[in-house]
């Protein structure tokens, strides 16, 4: 398959994405962002400031893996993000950002960190097949230097290991996949969790 095919396929698929989730009203407005990695480690990414409930192909493009523009149009704002995701996990093939109201209010309720456990759906997450796992999705604090804030990510990493997903406060979270499927079935569940979790803490706190 040539680059030029392998990107409609990307994008038609993260097309597919951003109608889903703005269904789901996890991307208002021209909130989040979305990519996947090619076969020859280009990236197609959303290009900035496009709504993502009404993507069309005019509205991906590629970057190469410093983040330069292939076709000299503007990527997400946020793009660093996703870059530097795919050169901490080289096996990942789709990153995906929605602004969700779930985790934007866990990161209002637990600050630091979420931690999910004995839910069943943990097991739609890569790498875990029992609902007994503990998953812990860190929060970091909301930053418009987004080189500084991959640079934190990176550093969570080194100290406490690999992770499948990460909040930004009152902002939204990042997750990804081996493909764009697997990154999206990876939003739902998480999405869902999160939901949970902030619906349990409000009963608690009744």
């Amino acid at each position: 398959m040539t680059i030029e095919a392998e990107f409609q396929r990307r994008a038609s698929e993260l097309i597919d994405v951003g109608r889903i989730l703005y269904r789901q009203g996890w991307v208002p407005a021209t909130s989040g962002n979305f990519s996947a990695r090619l076969s020859d480690g280009s990236v197609v990414i959303t290009v900035s400031g496009r709504h993502k409930g009404r993507l069309t192909i005019d509205d991906l493009m590629r970057v190469n893996a410093q983040g330069q523009s292939l076709d000299g149009r503007k990527p997400s704002a946020e793009a660093a993000l996703h870059l530097a995701l795919y050169a901490r996990f080289p096996k990942i093939k789709s990153v995906l950002h929605p602004h969700s109201p779930a985790a934007i209010l866990a990161s209002r309720l637990f600050k630091n960190e979420v931690i999910l456990k004995d839910h069943e759906l943990l097991k739609a997450l890569e790498g875990i097949d029992t609902h007994e796992h503990r998953l812990v999705v860190p929060i970091f604090a909301n930053d418009q230097d987004i080189p500084r804030l991959a640079t934190k990510v990176n550093h969570y990493i080194d100290q406490h290991g690999a992770i499948l997903a990460y909040i930004i406060a009152g902002h939204g979270f990042y997750t990804w996949g081996h493909s764009v499927a697997d990154a999206m079935k990876s939003v739902e569940a998480l999405e869902f969790m999160f939901e949970c979790e902030t619906r349990y803490y409000g009963v608690k706190h009744l």
